[in-house]
């Protein structure tokens, strides 16, 4: 008995000290926003498997336009903005994934492939606008590390595309990549490294800046001519709170607008205002209609207009816990979000 009341004790020890260690630390107060709708459920249950979302705006009918979204154990989702899942393109174990339109109206997409955990890649394929269907066309060798984050300039004046990979050995790849029709030829260099586990990535093509997210460090701005680096945001359990994931961009202007991180570390997200880099402050994606966002991975911003509903931009999130279903994204009003964060009511400075 006393063996055994010895062992129950001993056990009881272990939990309350593994809860201590596992209490989430809390950043700043952040304001409450709601999501307004939300995708199917990707098609792997019971696991952490949506990560990313990429938005293509249809600039005919941008009620019409199109997000792509990972399920990183089995593939790619193309949603509509009612969240309905239109489209599915498997294959490989997708986790990041970013677009462009080329000067010729086609739509590249790109993902993270971590298919093979030692060599990272990229799957390359069209975003047919008007079937809504994805279709392969390449997958490109990038260089040593697992595949992990990603994310897309502009497409150059010759046509070319940079594809910025970011996998967990803390090597930041630069592959260029030039199509024709559906022909690739790559060409992959290091751009730089950051000291430990990178993720999120966002390109400023107007001044040349790459942001990578160092999961448990904070933001670097890495000069995509250069290669120089520095950390502009780090990890202080206030703003930021590890693990930094998911990052997105809402430019205005030259060198305006605002840089969005996920704060996954306490579900929430930090806003700064550009070319600065200043804390504008941070949101929350709370019960409302809709589930709560958390533990949020990847997201994507556009303040541009997505029609009724949206008409000052869009902010999509993955959310990481989304009970009885499996994981899925919301989609919440960019406008809403500046409106809270601006509010003399909110806490934040």
């Amino acid at each position: 008995m006393r063996a055994g009341l010895n062992s129950l004790l001993a056990v009881g020890f272990a939990l309350a000290a593994a809860g201590c260690a596992t209490t989430p630390i809390m950043g700043d107060p952040a304001v409450p926003v709601f999501a307004t709708a939300e995708t199917e459920p990707v098609g792997t249950t019971n696991d952490d498997a949506a990560d990313d979302p990429a938005i293509w705006r249809n600039a005919a009918n941008p009620a019409k336009s199109l997000i792509v979204g990972t399920d990183k154990k089995a593939g790619l989702h193309v949603y509509d903005l009612e969240g309905r899942d239109l489209a599915f393109l498997g294959g490989g174990l997708y986790n990041n994934v970013d677009l462009v339109e080329l000067p010729d109206g086609r739509v590249l997409v790109a993902a993270s492939d971590r298919t093979d955990p030692a060599q990272a890649h990229i799957l390359l394929a069209m975003l047919d606008t008007q079937s809504r269907q994805l279709t392969r066309i390449a997958r490109v060798a990038v260089g040593e590390g697992e595949g992990y984050g990603i994310c897309m300039g502009e497409p150059a004046a010759d046509g070319t595309v940079d594809i910025f990979s970011a996998p967990k050995n803390g090597t930041i790849y630069r592959t260029r990549i030039a199509l024709e029709g559906t022909a690739v030829s790559d060409t992959t260099s290091i751009l730089a490294t950051v000291p430990s586990q990178p993720e999120g990535c966002v390109v400023d093509p107007r001044t040349a800046t790459l942001y990578v997210g160092e999961e448990a460090a904070g933001i670097w701005a890495i000069d995509t001519t250069t290669g120089d680096k520095r950390l502009v945001a780090a990890v202080d359990n206030a703003l930021l709170v590890a693990d930094v994931e998911g990052l997105a961009l809402a430019p205005d202007g030259e060198d305006g607008g605002y840089l969005v991180a996920s704060s996954q570390g306490d579900s929430a997200f930090a806003v700064f205002e550009l070319p600065g880099m200043r804390p504008l402050g941070r949101f929350r994606v709370a019960q409302g209609t809709l589930g709560a966002v958390e533990e949020t991975d990847g997201i994507a911003l556009d303040p541009r207009d997505f029609g009724p509903g949206y008409e000052d931009g869009l902010f999509i999130a993955q959310d990481g816990i989304n009970p009885p279903s499996a994981q899925n994204f919301k989609l919440v009003p960019w406008g809403a979000v500046l409106e809270a964060l601006k509010s003399p009511a909110s806490t934040n400075p």
